[in-house]
């Protein structure tokens, strides 16, 4: 496949220029059919440096050298450089190629032609580029008629498959659409021919060599995605050549349809996006009571969601604050509505990305399946954003589970959810969090902007804050284990890696630095209390 487009080596041959110089071919004849790009005249020595590869190079002899060993060495040189074909006028310098230069071209593949007549250079590189570029304007012709073809397709209602369909058909090959990662999406066969067989068989089967050779048999073309990162490509257009040979307009038919594709799937993410906010707008209205309990079963199923008798479970996922509105929301909600379809899970999903807010109701078939569907719900949300990639280094998403009930009830626990999760930032990570273990952090976070809860952090905790900033070891970390702990000193040692003295030695430290006891309860309560509200506050 040479995807710039040329003329063969032959056809320069036939062509009047150098027809004209009665070129006889004296080495590699039957490689005549290589691909010429570019013409170049030139009798310097070291000109195989100035080449790219797949030239046809002009010249009268006086560059190849005078010596045996000089003329192996410069068309050697050539072979290397990957040019099309050398062609000798004879003159001057040679009345005929001498055995050297043919046998050196021989053995390295290199056609050679020597021309019995003196031709001009400029007039045959004129003729040759505008075959070339004559031949590349036929191609692009040709391209751009699968392009209407295809828009033609998506005019009279079709989709991805009819577009791959007409690009199968001018192939004459299997087509297929893949994820980046390399699954298949969607995959269509020409018509007619040995082709037709099932596409899906002829993918699986090539898979293999596909990857072993992916430039000998295959055109991959990435569909754009029109983001940055993950964003960049949102598909991959495979090109299999079973049946027929894979040529320059091939590969430049493959580009257009891309295109095409990119804008189909675009439309299709943008629908499935204001699908899923739409979703989330009325699940939002839910939790706000802006929506009755008594009204929403029937919105709900509008929205595709048919709970069972059980009860509803209340999850919300809370993505960092940085992330913006912007990103693959619609293959987040879709990745997690397959994976949870695929188990028997009815769930409504929405999106709120102003809000870097994913909230859900999830149908349990009884109460005794919180926990198992909370798992399944919180794996399944990661995996999504993994996918979609939203995650956001050293910014966990906070994935948090609410109370079960009827409609009445889920109203109060989406909104109950939705604050605990955005409570929950800076806690210590876990698959998912139990809104009824959180109200002292969400307390906490509500009165954030409460000058009292500053000044009570700071007279609680402020002498290890200011020990901390200046020394070392730092002795914050040491109190939080502890008390995370309940006092329980050998386990605090285990955790952080310390034998017992010198962990009475920290407590002690603390103790004295804090004027307080640690083992008096009222201390511990207060102490617990300031390390979960400085989350919160500014140091």
């Amino acid at each position: 496949m040479d995807n710039q487009g040329g003329i063969t080596v032959q056809r320069a041959l036939e062509l009047p220029g150098l027809r004209s110089g009665l070129p006889e071919v004296v080495a590699c004849a039957d490689r005549l059919g290589r691909t010429v790009r570019w013409v170049h005249a030139g009798e310097v020595p070291n000109i195989a440096s100035l080449l790219k590869g797949g030239e046809l190079l002009l010249t009268t002899g006086l560059g190849l050298g005078t010596r045996p060993a000089e003329q192996r060495a410069f068309v050697r040189r050539l072979a290397e450089r990957g040019i099309a074909a050398l062609v000798v006028e004879l003159g001057p310098r040679f009345t005929r190629l001498p055995a050297t230069i043919v046998d050196t071209a021989r053995a390295a593949g290199l056609p050679l032609v020597q021309l019995h007549r003196e031709v001009p250079f400029v007039a045959v590189t004129e003729e040759v580029h505008t075959e070339i570029v004559n031949g590349h304007y036929a191609l692009l012709q040709r391209a751009e008629e699968v392009h209407g073809r295809c828009t033609q397709a998506l005019l009279g209602g079709g989709g991805i498959p009819q577009v791959l369909r007409v690009l199968a058909d001018f192939t004459a090959n299997p087509v297929f659409l893949e994820t980046p990662d390399g699954q298949l999406l969607y995959g269509a066969g020409p018509v007619a021919g040995e082709a037709a067989a099932d596409p899906l068989q002829v993918w699986e089967g090539l898979r293999g060599q596909r990857a072993a050779e992916p430039s000998g048999h295959a055109v991959v073309v990435d569909v754009p995605g029109g983001g940055p990162g993950t964003g960049s490509v949102r598909a991959r257009l495979v090109l299999l050549g079973v049946t027929a040979p894979l040529l320059p307009v091939h590969r430049m038919a493959a580009e257009r349809t891309a295109g095409v594709l990119a804008v189909v799937m675009m439309q299709a993410r943008q629908e499935e996006e204001l699908a899923a906010r739409g979703r989330g707008d009325f699940l939002t209205d839910l939790a706000e009571g802006r929506i009755l309990a008594e009204d929403a079963p029937a919105q709900a199923r509008v929205l595709g969601f048919r709970p069972g008798e059980g009860p509803l479970l209340p999850v919300v996922m809370r993505l960092s604050a940085d992330l913006g509105p912007s990103g693959n929301w619609a293959v987040l909600a879709r990745a997690v509505l397959e994976e949870l379809s695929a188990v028997g899970v009815p769930v409504l999903l929405g999106v709120r990305p102003v809000e870097g807010r994913v909230p859900l109701l999830v149908s349990l078939r009884a109460e005794s399946e919180r926990t198992a569907v909370a798992d399944r719900v919180a794996a399944a949300l990661r995996a999504g954003l993994e996918r979609a990639g939203l995650e956001r280094a050293g910014a966990p998403a906070a994935v948090v589970v609410g109370v079960a009930g009827g409609w009445a009830a889920a109203s109060a626990g989406l909104r109950h959810a939705a604050e605990t999760a955005t409570a929950a930032h800076g806690l210590p990570a876990r698959p998912w969090y139990d809104a009824r273990r959180l109200d002292i952090d969400l307390l906490l976070w509500r009165l954030r902007e409460h000058p009292d809860l500053a000044a009570f952090v700071e007279r609680a905790i402020g002498a290890l804050r200011a020990h901390d900033a200046v020394s070392r070891p730092a002795l914050l970390p040491t109190l939080e284990t502890y008390l995370a702990h309940a006092g329980r000193k050998a386990e605090t040692a285990r955790e952080l890696h310390l034998n017992r003295q010198t962990l009475y030695n920290r407590l002690a430290r603390i103790a004295d630095l804090l004027g307080t006891d640690l083992d008096d309860p009222e201390t511990v309560l207060s102490l617990s209390l300031a390390l979960r509200a400085r989350r919160h506050t500014t140091p």
